[in-house]
């Protein structure tokens, strides 16, 4: 696919005129799995769309415990905040897999919010990414690192009795905010209650179990 048609992918409410003159500024960057993209303090010129793989979005504390943020699927744009609050970047972000990623400088795109279509377009985007970091922040606090790992699987891969997560049990564990060795032992006693098994590189877990951890068993609870 060509650079301009991800640019319009990434923003359909983009005229075809903007998308040319944006395209001419962006880059396409193949990112391998591990590969940062930039860390928390670096400047921050540039933010993010992503056309292909999974991006996590971190913060380190000083004793080095890293805590995952989001968890970006293809299709999401990263890093926007640069645009408005600050020129640096407030937390860090790595490719979980192979990932392609579009390089968006920060000067060309502001010119372009002069587009009143656009512009709502963007700030809905906004709005809805302010709402999932408050819905993270309930998903961090009120539920315990099981519900979270369930919940984790079926946002990302869906409902199924097999899964190749292409994840480190470190990369997991980050991105539901945990450690590695909890996750371990969260392994453990599913393994002992024979709710999930390993072969190879294949988790299988049993579908049953999962319909508790549905958005849809969730809120007729909430409702019961």
């Amino acid at each position: 696919m060509e650079l301009a048609e991800i640019i319009q992918d990434a923003f359909p409410a983009l005229s075809v005129k903007s998308v040319e003159s944006i395209s001419r500024y962006c880059r396409l960057v193949q990112y391998p799995k591990n590969e940062i993209l930039f860390l928390e303090g670096d400047k921050g010129n540039t933010f993010y769309y992503l056309a292909e793989g999974t991006i996590k979005i971190f913060k380190t504390s000083p004793s080095g415990q890293e805590t995952v943020l989001r968890v970006q699927g293809p299709g999401s744009i990263f890093a926007e905040v640069i645009l408005f609050e600050r020129n640096e970047y407030p937390v860090s972000a790595a490719a979980m897999v192979p990932s392609l990623v579009v390089h968006i400088p920060r000067e060309h795109f502001l010119k372009l919010l002069d587009e009143s279509r656009f512009r709502n377009e963007f700030i809905a985007t906004l709005m809805h990414k302010q709402r999932y970091l408050t819905d993270r922040i309930v998903y961090l606090t009120s539920l315990d690192v099981e519900e979270r790992f369930f919940r984790f699987l079926i946002e990302h891969y869906g409902i199924r009795s097999d899964y190749t997560l292409g994840l480190s049990k470190k990369d997991i564990a980050s991105s539901i905010g945990t450690i590695p060795e909890t996750l371990s032992r969260l392994f453990d006693r599913l393994k002992s209650r024979e709710i999930i098994s390993w072969e190879g590189s294949v988790l299988r877990v049993s579908e049953d179990y999962l319909e508790q951890f549905t958005q849809d068993n969730i809120a007729d609870t909430a409702d019961a």
